[in-house]
């Protein structure tokens, strides 16, 4: 057996080669513990599916996004209109009323105009004020608060869940967009590190539209690494949830593994938004959901599912944007009818029994499937007219157990 002081100068050795995951200490153990969340959705950004009340009453169909919210109304009448929603969309009542179903995380989207608007943009400030709150609201709760940047300059993306509608994102093109967007994240670090027990994980960007080819991808992948919080000129303890950009998750093999401390992936799971997969029966929802645990359990990163839903359709008003239709009963232009959406969606009273059963066997098996790998966090907390995507209506009419851990079918990917 080596002497004593020899044995203490390999452990100093070992100790000396690993010092960032020493002193890397996120406040969540992601990877032992299970991250089992809901979405803020539409409170600090707009979204026409989730609150259509408030695109309603402004009377002008051109507004379809947070952009145009701002753009096509005066200033006071749209800013007196946010701050409504803001106080009450979301309060600390939700927050309460979360962590008492059991959950640990709460997932909230926040948009880079809340931080910084640069000339010429429409958009209407004050959000900041309410991401306090929820920090706070979070630390009261015993929560986790998972900071999302959904919406970057120029739109990542395009969709109106950016802020910013369009055909086709502009956000990668133009470096000044990815440096403000940078800028951002940097600021944000800096106020919630000192809060990392509460705000453990940032989400540098939402969805970036990773299908539009290397000249989206190339700079994402820059962004990722140039965000990286680990990267500052401070230690940091806070995670950084990288989103998988829409491709397969072999693309990110070994990305930001060597020489990061504290990297997760994100990866959002649908069955609504192709032909193929809004037209499976229940049967097949429920085989493609256990399906994805094989691959969320063999990924080299943390890897959260950040967004998923019970809902099968994409029947709930104006989801695929304001004044359009679905695919499931073919009024979206250019697809051909799989049902009726009567029963499908909005107020719960009309759901059938064998619907909900449905929607709580869809739930379970999600949950089972995404907790192969570190967790999930549900879209969304709350709607106004789309209950099937609703956690907390889910809660109150039996479709998902009051304790996320209270399978009824826990063999059902069986």
């Amino acid at each position: 057996m080596p002497p004593l002081n020899s044995l203490l100068s390999l452990v100093v050795l070992a100790l000396s080669a690993v010092p960032s995951v020493l002193s890397f200490q996120p406040g969540f153990n992601y990877g032992s513990e299970k991250v089992r969340g809901v979405n803020l959705g539409g409170w600090l950004v707009l979204e026409p599916w989730i609150t259509p009340s408030i695109f309603q009453n402004t009377g002008n169909s051109d507004i379809v996004d947070e952009w145009t919210f701002g753009e096509y109304q005066d200033h006071d009448t749209a800013l007196a209109a946010l701050q409504n929603h803001w106080n009450s969309w979301i309060t600390e009542d939700d927050f309460e009323a979360i962590a008492a179903a059991g959950l640990n995380h709460v997932r909230l989207p926040i948009g880079y105009w809340a931080f910084a608007v640069g000339p010429g943009e429409p958009y209407i400030t004050g959000q900041l004020d309410y991401l306090d709150k929820a920090i706070t609201w979070a630390s009261n709760h015993n929560l986790k608060l998972i900071v999302d940047l959904h919406g970057a300059p120029g739109s990542q993306n395009g969709f109106d869940n950016s802020g910013q509608k369009m055909s086709y994102p502009t956000w990668q093109s133009n470096q000044t967009n990815v440096d403000r967007t940078n800028d951002i994240i940097k600021t944000i670090v800096s106020m919630v590190d000192s809060e990392y027990e509460t705000v453990p994980i940032i989400a540098p960007l939402n969805e970036p539209a990773g299908y539009d080819g290397d000249q989206m991808l190339s700079v994402v992948k820059q962004y990722w690494q140039d965000s990286y919080p680990g990267g500052s000129s401070t230690e940091s303890n806070t995670v950084e949830l990288i989103h998988d950009a829409f491709q397969d998750l072999s693309y990110w093999d070994g990305f930001m593994v060597d020489g990061y401390d504290g990297v997760a992936m994100d990866t959002h799971i649908y069955q609504m938004f192709t032909d193929e997969q809004v037209a499976y029966n229940y049967s097949q929802h429920i085989s493609e959901a256990c399906s994805h645990g094989s691959s969320l359990a063999d990924f080299d990163l943390w890897i959260i599912v950040g967004e998923w839903t019970p809902a099968s359709t994409d029947c709930a008003t104006w989801l695929n944007g304001r004044g359009t239709g679905a695919r499931y009963d073919g009024t979206l232009s250019g697809t051909t009818a799989v049902g009726s959406c009567t029963g499908k969606t909005g107020n719960a009273t009309t759901f059938s029994t064998e619907y909900k059963q449905f929607m709580r066997q869809y739930w379970e098996a999600q949950v089972i499937s995404y907790e192969k790998g570190s967790g999930w966090i549900q879209w969304t907390w709350k709607a106004e007219n789309a209950d099937d995507w609703s956690y907390q209506a889910g809660l109150e009419y039996g479709w998902i157990p009051q304790n996320p851990t209270n399978l009824e079918y826990p063999n059902i990917c069986d």
